[in-house]
């Protein structure tokens, strides 16, 4: 762990006519790219398929009718209510560090291919905070709206939440060696495949509840573009093991572990406090089986050991979930039935 911690990750700078051509020769870290983007001779292949598959999944929030949410909102309960509006704040929040921090790992990445997958990303993170911004803006007034943005002013819980990622985020700025540089990726891996899902199964809850259906048709296709994202930051971690062993010893191995497993004591804490056990439909411990069993599906997607014994399969009080989170298996109206057209492919099952 010293070695790495020690090494500084190389830029990769703009312009380079020295740059490698040999595609033997390509790296995801302390490569020698050109920068040229050359759709026809990639390294790793899997971002072709990515790609397609991410560009294939264009939407525009504003396009997804909110009329009913507009008096659905006033109708929910007090408890309803309060998880509404912190969870809808926190994610705004994920997807907008997401926005910032991107930019900043491409500058260290030097696999033109995996770049050109950040930069949809980035793009799709954007529209995602967009999303959010349309719902709050149709269904509440605009003092609600900016309370519901800056809740983490407010809130300690939600704060401690925002700054657990933010902090690894922020250490690598200032000190951008390979270890700090593996923790952004094990981060984006917690935050893609973790962080989101208690959030999105109280707004699933609610659309079973024929409460909100326009929030749960964005949250619908927020899901299917976080399960790519998800995709996307397994591939990338996973080859970059092949190509240095070093940076995955049995000592940082466990490090990443402690990792995940703490992003899923923050998950289950997270949704134990924003949801509780006073809403129809949801309580504490269908939240932490489902995000135990997430946390397990999540570190053998890395190839490492279980996190918790059991929780191999999805719990059967949470199947609901899956079945709810396809975007394209429900349309309410016109508006819902417009924008699911734009999906040309299948989406990604949630099972890596």
């Amino acid at each position: 762990m010293e070695e790495s911690k020690k090494k500084e990750v190389n830029k990769r700078g703009i312009f380079n006519e020295d740059g490698d051509i040999d595609l033997s020769k390509r790296r995801i870290i302390q490569g020698n790219t050109t920068n040229l983007n050359d759709f026809n001779n990639l390294k790793y292949t899997w971002t072709s398929d990515w790609y397609r598959q991410a560009m294939n999944n264009f939407w525009i929030p504003e396009e997804i009718n909110l009329n009913q949410d507009i008096k659905d909102y006033r109708k929910l309960d007090k408890h309803e209510k309060k998880a509404f509006d912190r969870i809808l704040s926190f994610l705004t929040y994920l997807d907008s560090i997401q926005t910032a921090n991107l930019p900043n790992l491409q500058t260290y990445i030097t696999a033109n291919e995996i770049n050109l997958c950040l930069s949809i990303q980035t793009y799709q993170e954007s529209i995602h905070s967009q999303s959010y911004s349309y719902i709050l803006d149709t269904i509440c007034s605009p003092e609600e709206r900016t309370r519901i943005l800056y809740l983490w002013k407010e809130d300690e819980h939600l704060l401690k939440r925002n700054e657990f990622i933010g902090d690894q985020y922020n250490e690598f700025l200032e000190n951008d060696d390979e270890f700090r540089f593996m923790k952004v990726l094990i981060a984006n891996y917690i935050l893609e495949g973790i962080y989101f899902y208690s959030g999105f199964s109280f707004f699933y809850n609610l659309g079973r509840n024929g409460k909100m259906p326009g929030t749960v048709q964005e949250i619908r296709y927020i899901n299917r573009d976080e399960n790519t994202h998800l995709w996307l930051f397994r591939s990338l971690i996973n080859d970059l093991k092949k190509e240095r062993e070093d940076l995955f010893v049995p000592e940082l191995q466990n490090y990443y572990r402690e990792m995940l497993k703490e992003g899923v004591e923050q998950e289950i804490a997270w949704g134990k406090y924003s949801i509780g056990n006073s809403i129809a439909g949801l309580n504490e411990k269908m939240i932490e089986d489902y995000i135990k069993y997430l946390g397990n599906l999540r570190a053998k997607g890395l190839g490492l050991e279980p996190l918790y014994e059991g929780y191999k399969e999805i719990p059967e009080s949470m199947k609901w979930v899956d079945e709810y989170s396809d975007p394209n298996g429900v349309k309410t109206d016109f508006f819902e039935a417009k924008v699911t057209a734009y999906s040309k492919s299948s989406i990604i099952e949630d099972d890596l």
